[in-house]
């Protein structure tokens, strides 16, 4: 089974991708990782993030293991490794060249380890529309800016990440204008999509509401 979950950034994706995953076995793939290694590996350089050529260099030679080691650097998940991904995810031919590694995925699901597993859960910004649109169920999970923003906020200061609210405000705002208006496969609900918002619901909410989804897929 192929499970997509889609939406703008603190949203809770992740979280609900990691609690599915538990409950029902699947492999887990954050499609974002693969822009953030990008974006990481050209500040990494000293590449300007402008420079649409080198982007699509690094991304083109990006392989699973070198997104993993990437993914210990500090900044791989801190808020300029997400305004870095932000930016090259915009480039058409970024996107195209690291989609076939997104789709192959679904072909040959492992968890980390490499043991092979029943099924995939993608969590993105477009893994609906785009990465799997025959995905079996797809979700579109969203919140207003300023909730995204608290839980974004609360998560940097957990991980002692120095900033404020107003600052992860805009930044906030600036990836959903950027991931909302590009011109390749913008940040949209798949027309099948089941839509949720968390801006008052728990996740806890959340995950009992998308596994009766799941599971009533599964019966039929």
């Amino acid at each position: 089974m192929i499970i997509t979950i889609d939406g703008p950034a603190a949203a809770g994706k992740g979280t609900l991708a990691s609690n599915l995953s538990k409950k029902y076995g699947y492999a887990y793939f954050d499609t974002g990782m693969v822009y953030r290694a990008v974006g990481l590996e050209m500040h990494l350089l000293g590449k300007d993030l402008s420079d649409k050529e080198a982007a699509l260099s690094i991304a083109q030679n990006l392989t699973f293991e070198h997104m993993h080691e990437l993914a210990q650097n500090p900044d791989f998940r801190s808020a300029l490794g997400g305004k870095n991904a932000s930016i090259v995810s915009a480039y058409p031919e970024v996107r195209a060249a690291l989609l076939k590694m997104q789709q192959d995925f679904a072909l040959h699901p492992v968890f980390a380890d490499g043991t092979p597993a029943k099924g995939v859960i993608y969590d993105g910004r477009d893994t609906g529309t785009v990465v799997c649109p025959h995905a079996d169920v797809k979700f579109f999970i969203t919140a207003s800016a300023e909730v995204r923003a608290e839980r974004r906020y609360k998560e940097f200061l957990q991980k002692g990440i120095s900033t404020n609210y107003d600052e992860v405000l805009a930044d906030v705002k600036a990836r959903d204008e950027r991931d909302s208006n590009r011109a390749t496969a913008p940040m949209k609900p798949a027309v099948d999509a089941i839509i949720f918002d968390t801006s008052s619901l728990s996740i806890q909410d959340v995950t009992e509401k998308a596994c009766e989804v799941i599971d009533e897929k599964q019966k039929n």
